[in-house]
């Protein structure tokens, strides 16, 4: 496994790149896209030998999530990249993690399926098998 991107959550995407972009100098790298399963509009921002960064705001049939952004929202959860989606689901799981939301396709990855899952002191994981990130601007 290794570290595909750190997700934050925020109220409003269009913000949420601007500050990124004019604090951290990150620059937007998709479009915003929208996964209805995990009802969330998503976009990915990149720099320059640095981490992805993955920010996503809630639709608002979401309201755990609404309920977390009007608290400030932020850091949400880290992404991992893996070989075999279902493989790593049952090493992570059998060392303890509890797995939140079964493979399902995200349409931020070009409908490749993510899992998460829940790892001790209340870290959120996203599993992925692919490198794809759907509505990359040229």
């Amino acid at each position: 496994m290794v570290v595909d991107h750190i997700c934050f959550a925020v109220k409003d995407l269009q913000e949420g790149v601007r500050y990124w972009e004019s604090v951290f100098g990150y620059r937007q790298m998709t479009e915003i896209i929208t996964n209805t399963l995990q009802k969330v509009k998503v976009t990915f921002l990149e720099k320059e030998d640095s981490i992805l960064i993955k920010l996503i705001e809630p639709l608002e049939t979401n309201q755990s999530l609404v309920n977390f952004v009007n608290r400030g929202g932020g850091f949400h959860h880290i992404c991992f990249r893996c070989n075999d989606i279902n493989e790593q689901i049952t090493e992570l799981t059998s060392k303890g993690l509890l797995k939140l939301v079964d493979p399902q396709p995200g349409e931020a990855f070009n409908n490749h399926n993510i899992a998460f899952l829940l790892a001790k002191y209340g870290l959120n994981i996203e599993l992925i098998d692919t490198d794809e990130k759907a509505g990359v601007l040229k």
